[in-house]
């Protein structure tokens, strides 16, 4: 199989487009050092144990997990080099440069090995939680620590009865003689909840208070380390807090699962974060952190997926031409396939790199606005960017036939690992819903809106710079455009029948994403022709793919997010008839 290949020029490219420069010009000048740095520890490192790394897998014991053989040393150089500190800030330690530039290096991360990449994601989703909600005390305690990756940060919600209805948590917090909280319950599916790589774990955990009410209202927030600190900063006593099993999952072996017991044998002592009450709301801050961390996982997968792809159609003989044998690239069907990858997985870049750069203005640079657009892009970018992951992982078995069914090229394992991340994070169904519900009607469409005069301004652009072949990408993306907004409008009629606006959910983002990542594309073009000063660039090759096999399904979308929902009311297909 192909070598592992970063795809540093691709990553710079989006990086410009995405306004690296603007946002931060000092880390625009870095940027390309910092990618060939990171593509080298990939490749040099992260990537020769994707494939054992899975082979092997996790260990559970009584005294902790074992993770596979080279993964301690693996983070060790990662915690050494610098990588886990890149986008925290300087206070602590970190390097402040843009979450945009630190994401670049994370897709990189994810693609040469995406067991090895969740453990850093999380870390930093805690770092984020804890700088917006901690208390000076809890940031002197745990920043630096983990911003230097000497200690690593885990989410804790999910319980076997409580899935993604959080308002079904069970476990307890009981306060102590000393200000303090013992913490009783167990949470499942715990990524990283227990490994061997860092010093200390620390546990960000919802639990509810004596006095809380029921539901969502009465969650709090707690910070629950396995091992206490002291006052001091140095390790103190084991907490309460084991892993009492990990699963043995489809794919990500690598990659600890963990059922977490909390407070069973003594107590688990924990510190508020945040007010009481109010933890599903501080946990979102972590959680849309790793929910485009997770689209950043999606495309790292894909990327890698469309390289083994490419590379193996280039060389496999299969087939003649009027010269002799040929190389499968050469034939239609599956120009066709590598193709849909890469246009999707350059679709995807685009997006997730704007969502990031979107964080980047309103946090660096507080312009109006960004804030809003970034949490309306996030949905789209997690649900599209990680389905996009699947297919593309799906499209490279199938261009490497029979050996990409056999686990020892180790295409099969691409697949495997990307099936998860249409689900957690929040399945990309709630991503649907979090999109129409609380982002596109909640405000009447207006930040949609927004998204939408920027496409119309790109529209505009194509046009100007001039020749035939961006004149006919702007008309196809007006009307894929027209048709979004012809949809929002709609559905914001009809804002008030719940479940009909569920049931437009799904076809309604997937109208969007597809829509968003022509308009990226598009960009893409006008801007390869602009400084080349032709049109049969390998940018305006995608995106005419891209609008020409990809696009048309938006309209189709759109048609099923206006389909009468009443057929999913009544059907009896389900097994019942829903109310």
């Amino acid at each position: 199989m192909a070598e592992f290949q970063a795809p540093i020029d691709d990553i710079a490219f989006a990086l410009e487009r995405a306004g690296l420069a603007a946002i931060d010009p000092d880390a625009a000048e870095l940027s390309g050092p910092i990618l060939e740095a990171a593509a080298g520890f990939a490749t040099g490192v992260l990537a020769p144990l994707n494939r054992p790394g899975d082979v092997e897998g996790c260990t559970w014991t009584a005294n902790g997990v074992r993770t596979p053989a080279g993964w301690v040393e693996a983070y060790r150089a990662l915690r050494d080099g610098g990588w886990t500190s890149l986008g925290a800030p300087e206070a602590y330690g970190g390097q402040n440069l843009p979450l945009l530039l630190a994401n670049a290096v994370g897709e990189i991360w994810h693609a040469a090995n995406l067991s090895f990449g969740l453990c850093p994601l999380l870390t930093l989703g805690g770092v984020e939680l804890l700088l917006a909600h901690g208390t000076d005390v809890q940031r002197k305690t745990y920043l630096p620590k983990l911003v230097s990756g000497e200690w690593t940060a885990t989410m804790n919600l999910t319980e076997p009865q409580a899935g993604s209805d959080l308002s079904q948590v069970r476990s307890r917090a009981a306060p102590t003689e000393d200000g303090r909280y013992a913490i009783v319950g167990q949470k499942i599916f715990i990524s990283c909840g227990e490994h061997d790589l860092a010093d200390n774990i620390v546990h960000l955990v919802l639990a509810r208070l004596p006095d809380a009410p029921e539901g969502t209202r009465g969650i709090s927030l707690f910070v629950v380390p396995k091992y206490l600190v002291e006052p001091g900063g140095d390790l103190g006593a084991r907490n309460g807090v084991r892993c009492v099993s990990i699963e043995h999952k489809l794919g990500l072996r690598a990659c600890p699962t963990a059922v977490m017991q909390f407070g069973d044998d003594e107590p688990a002592i924990g510190d508020l974060v945040g007010e009481p009450h109010r933890g599903l709301q501080a946990m979102f801050t972590m959680m849309n952190n790793a929910r485009l961390g997770v689209g950043l996982e999606g495309l790292g997968i894909a990327q890698r997926a469309y390289g083994r792809a490419a590379a193996y159609a280039a060389e496999r003989v299969q087939g003649r031409d009027a010269d002799g044998p040929v190389a499968i690239d050469v034939h239609a069907d599956v120009r066709r396939m590598l193709a849909t990858m890469r246009a999707k997985v350059a679709g995807a870049r685009g997006l997730l790199y704007l969502a990031a750069a979107e964080l980047d203005r309103a946090h660096r640079l507080h312009e109006p606005g960004a804030q809003a657009m970034a949490s309306l892009l996030i949905p789209i970018v997690k649900a599209w960017a990680t389905q996009v992951g699947c297919e593309v992982a799906d499209l490279s078995v199938q261009v490497h036939g029979g050996m990409g069914y056999i686990e020892e090229t180790g295409v099969a394992q691409d697949l495997r690992d990307a099936r998860i991340l249409p689900i957690y994070e929040g399945t990309n169904g709630i991503q649907a819903l979090d999109l129409l519900r609380r982002k596109v009607l909640a405000d009447g469409g207006a930040t949609a809106s927004e998204l939408f005069d920027r496409m119309d301004s790109e529209i505009e652009a194509l046009r100007s710079t001039g020749g035939a072949v961006l004149a006919q990408l702007a008309d196809r993306l007006a009307k894929s455009e027209a048709c979004v907004r012809q949809t929002t409008a709609a559905l914001l009629t009809r804002a008030q029948d719940r479940f009909g606006i569920d049931a437009a959910a799904t076809p309604y983002l997937q109208m969007v994403a597809l829509t968003c990542a022509a308009w990226i594309l598009a960009g893409d073009a006008r801007v390869e022709v602009a400084r080349s000063g032709r049109s049969d660039g390998a940018r305006v090759a995608t995106a005419l793919f891209f609008f020409g096999h990809l696009l048309p399904a938006a309209f189709a979308f759109a048609e099923t997010a206006l389909a009468d929902p009443a057929v999913l009311r009544s059907t009896v297909m389900v097994g019942k008839r829903v109310a």
